[in-house]
């Protein structure tokens, strides 16, 4: 059985007699560790899919299950890294990342031990203490990955984690996502992460997804069969990258 299933979703705003179709007929399936990247033009849709996915939203038509069962709101075996960090400003590191397990009810000295576990895993051992404006970029989306991983979830999502993110701290952090996922003692089976970046999802992902403009459909499902680690200046991975680019352009 499939992880997940995106099963003929079609999602549309209506506005008073103005309506507009965002996703066209989506259809795909995410199978236990794998990691899938989906990329597309701007306005595709690809953050409104993996909200929906999460439970954060519904789709007009068509069904998203996981595990069999459909997807009817926020469940605790997926979680969600945000682009925008998404930090409680008066909340220390170590408070936002048990914020999640406080509303799960799990007693203090319990959540305190699971975050720092997660803080020290993402790499900011002793800054539990410090609050979001003491912490560069780099540090306030590690805390979004100590969040979501200290949730226990089985699929995690990503949206364009990286993008707010310079390029030197962007491919370093790429890479301990990467170990994060194969490490064997966490609970993540799976990535599906967003992103317009081609380059980053070649050198991320075991598939790529490639959405149309909007409405969006799949344009094709890429396997991604480059040995890890992956180097971007490789002409193996220069092709599967002008594949993909070229498909969308």
């Amino acid at each position: 059985m499939a992880l997940l299933e995106v099963d003929h979703v079609y999602k549309t705003y209506k506005d008073g007699t103005r309506s507009l179709t965002v996703l066209n007929d989506v259809s795909f399936t995410i199978n236990k560790g794998e990691f899938v990247c989906i990329v597309g033009p701007s306005g595709s849709g690809k953050s409104t899919l993996l909200r929906m996915i999460a439970g954060l939203d519904r789709p007009s038509q068509g069904e998203i299950r996981y595990r069999g069962q459909p997807i009817n709101g926020v469940t605790d075996r997926i979680a969600v890294v945000f682009q925008s960090f998404g930090l409680f400003p008066w909340l220390t590191v170590k408070e936002n990342v048990a914020l999640g397990l406080e509303a799960k009810g799990i007693p203090r000295p319990e959540r305190e031990k699971i975050a720092s576990k997660y803080i020290d895993k993402v790499g900011l051992d002793g800054f539990e203490e410090a609050y979001p404006r003491e912490l560069s970029r780099g540090m306030k989306q590690r805390v979004g990955i100590a969040r979501a991983l200290a949730m226990d979830p089985e699929l995690l999502c990503m949206d364009e984690p990286f993008s707010a993110l310079d390029a030197f701290t962007a491919q370093n952090l790429r890479e301990e996502v990467l170990d994060l996922w194969l490490d064997v003692t966490l609970p993540v089976k799976s990535v599906l992460m967003v992103t317009h970046g081609i380059e980053e999802a070649v050198f991320m992902a075991d598939r790529v997804i490639v959405l149309s403009k909007r409405p969006a459909h799949v344009l094709a499902d890429v396997k991604i069969e480059l040995p890890r680690p992956r180097n971007m200046r490789d002409q193996a991975f220069s092709t599967v990258v002008d594949k993909i680019y070229s498909l969308l352009f």
